[in-house]
């Protein structure tokens, strides 16, 4: 199963007079249950020469960063050091980029319009391949994503991707859907001892509810975080059969959710990324998010 292309819908919206409504549905479904979808073209307006522009950005010394990365909420744009001109030119861009993506995003999956919480948009402007990372920040190992500094208590990570190389693919690798990959991997990584809570993260609760700048993580979000990295360490699970290699050619876009797409980033480079994190009750299937994948598994609550 590489990805799910979709052909109804495109820069001017829905296509063939079918039930738009309907369809986003269904597609929010396919994406809760694991599916990625795939546009052979964006299906939000991307101008030849901002390509052009993102496509002539290389890494000289500090000056450009692993990401790109710009925050809607503050219009705050990071990792990006060039000449004020260049640099307005990219914050520009960034902020426009994010906002056709939330519109896209709104019409295509209107389940979720106007329940989504907007997170980060990236760009990422380094080759993939040979990357020289630490373990745990390696592209290129098969990992489900959980963030740090951003815990979503059970809301699900849905990401999308735009490959804006004019010549070369982007290729991942992708595993077994969550509820697969739970069912083999997330005791022997723990997760029993996180639905028993811990005293650590009981003290972060009540000191962030105090108003001290701590990210206050529910036991979901600290398991997820232990998952990502124990995915990276388990040598048997990153060398598995079951792995599928995706080619994404240029300027195709595709959507899916990272938490429970196993996927890893082998090669490729100049790619736009728009994150959302979307809550339990807006999802089509709640039960196919991985929080409730994981409270099955363990019996107990984990938010």
């Amino acid at each position: 199963m590489h990805w799910l292309e979709v052909n109804d819908y495109s820069t001017q919206g829905w296509s063939g007079g079918g039930d738009g409504e309907a369809l986003a549905r269904r597609y929010c479904e396919q994406l809760e249950r694991g599916e990625i979808l795939f546009f052979a073209r964006p299906p939000f307006q991307l101008a030849a020469d901002d390509i052009a522009f993102l496509a002539a950005q290389r890494a000289t010394g500090s000056r450009l960063h692993k990401n790109v990365s710009y925050r809607p909420q503050r219009d705050l744009l990071r990792g990006f050091a060039e000449g004020d001109a260049a640099r307005k030119r990219m914050h520009d861009f960034m902020r426009a980029y994010s906002r056709k993506v939330v519109h896209f995003l709104s019409t295509f999956l209107s389940p979720y319009a106007g329940k989504f919480q907007l997170d980060f948009a990236s760009f990422r402007p380094l080759e993939e391949q040979g990357r020289a990372l630490p373990l745990h920040k390696r592209n290129d190992l098969l990992h489900v994503d959980a963030f740090p500094s951003r815990p979503t208590h059970g809301g699900r990570i849905l990401r999308v991707f735009t490959n804006v190389h004019p010549e070369k693919e982007r290729i991942w690798h992708t595993g077994a859907r969550f509820p697969e990959l739970a069912s083999r991997y997330a005791m022997n990584a723990g997760l029993r001892s996180f639905a028993g809570g811990s005293i650590r993260g009981s003290v972060a609760q009540a000191l962030h509810s105090l108003g001290l700048p701590l990210v206050a993580r529910s036991p979901y979000d600290r398991f997820m975080l232990r998952f990502h990295d124990w995915l990276k360490e388990n040598a048997e699970f990153q060398n598995s059969p079951d792995k599928e290699r995706i080619a994404f050619p240029p300027l195709a876009t595709w959507i899916v959710f990272t938490d429970g797409v196993p996927h890893a980033a082998l090669s490729g480079q100049f790619a736009l990324e728009q994150t959302f994190i979307i809550p339990p009750d807006a999802l089509v299937t709640p039960d196919a998010a991985p929080i409730r994948v994981l409270e099955k598994l363990c019996a107990r609550a984990l938010t």
